[in-house]
């Protein structure tokens, strides 16, 4: 009877955070503080506070945040420098192979530098190159997808490598820095490769300033010390998730066929990518199950602006409406659904 209340009790929570972030606008406001609230709540009703869990939470989200303060601030004092050199840069490789630099360029270095700061660079250099907007939009979403698949290479790139090489850092795994990168590189090169090759062929001749997307507010250093603070919470939040709700995952995740979860989490694109993570990967799963549930959420946060942090960010700065962003978007990662989903049956067999 306490294990069907337990259960009973953790749904009602997951059924929360899946669903209120994305149909209130207060909670989205609010997401960070939100999900601690249900983080905290998962905890405690599956009795699993220690001082163990305290400490991790606290010293899991160090990295990242720092990776996002430090780099917020050297972009700010390097932003004029960035947007006028772009125009320049276009016209001296070819707006083609500018392209293809852009898009792989970006999605190899957020795993350093971070998948938010990589987004705040690509606005910059959208901002700065004025080609055709139709054009323009469908080069940000393809950055997006290449943001989002190379920062899960390290647990500095974005909230859901953090949570992710945490959650297996015991055994059998024992991840360390480098786990997620020697697991998924192959996967990750490849899609960032094909959607590289993609952006060049949207090269198109360069227009006014008018008619292409532009974003000049520049940040003030309280915003990049908010954004940084708001990280550490969300990181927070998400290990308190990914604890709570181990009574759901040891219960039903972990016999549920690798091949059936990929699928399921194309509702990564709605909701953020990261909490999925936290609630559904486990030590106890295979490596082979992780490569299958990581590359769904990857894949599928980058077809909706909910899905990932990049998109949010370059959809909000550029003005990308919605509707816009999914009539290029969910074809895209249809395709990398189904051909990721190809390859991985192979390998696996």
């Amino acid at each position: 009877m306490e294990d069907k209340l337990l259960l009973l009790g953790l749904g009602l929570v997951l059924g929360l955070v899946l669903l209120l972030p994305f149909s209130v606008r207060k909670v989205e406001e609010e997401l960070e503080i939100f999900l601690l609230i249900m983080g905290s709540l998962a905890v405690t009703l599956s009795n699993l506070w220690s001082r163990h869990l305290i400490q991790e939470a606290l010293s899991e989200p160090i990295k990242i945040s720092l990776a996002v303060l430090i780099f917020g601030l050297l972009f700010r004092w390097c932003r004029d420098k960035i947007r006028n050199g772009i125009s320049r840069l276009a016209d001296k490789l070819g707006l083609g192979f500018f392209l293809f630099v852009l898009v792989s360029g970006l999605g190899f270095a957020s795993s350093i530098i971070t998948a938010i700061i990589a987004a705040l660079v690509l606005v910059e250099i959208i901002s700065g190159l004025k080609i055709e907007k139709d054009k323009e939009r469908a080069i940000v979403i393809l950055s997006c997808f290449s943001i989002g698949l190379g920062a899960v290479l390290t647990p500095l790139g974005e909230p859901l490598s953090t949570i992710a090489t945490s959650k297996l850092a015991g055994p059998p795994h024992h991840a360390d820095f480098f786990f997620l990168g020697r697991l998924l590189w192959p996967w990750v090169t490849l899609g960032i490769l094909l959607l590289a090759l993609l952006a060049a062929r949207y090269a198109g001749q360069k227009v006014s300033s008018n008619i292409s997307l532009t974003e000049d507010e520049p940040e003030s250093i309280q915003t990049i010390l908010i954004r940084a603070g708001k990280v550490y919470c969300f990181v927070i939040a998400l290990v308190l998730l990914g604890h709570g709700f181990t009574p759901i995952v040891d219960r039903y995740l972990i016999e549920t066929p690798q091949t059936v979860l990929y699928w399921i989490n194309m509702i990564s694109a709605i909701l953020d990518n990261a909490t999925l993570a936290a609630a559904e990967i486990s030590p106890k799963m295979s490596l082979a199950k992780i490569e299958f549930l990581l590359i769904g959420l990857l894949v599928s946060g980058g077809m909706l602006i909910p899905g990932n942090i990049p998109n949010i960010i370059c959809a909000g700065k550029l003005n990308i409406k919605s509707r816009d962003w999914a009539k290029f978007a969910v074809p895209v990662g249809l395709i990398l659904m189904l051909l990721y989903f190809i390859l991985l049956k192979c390998v696996s067999h």
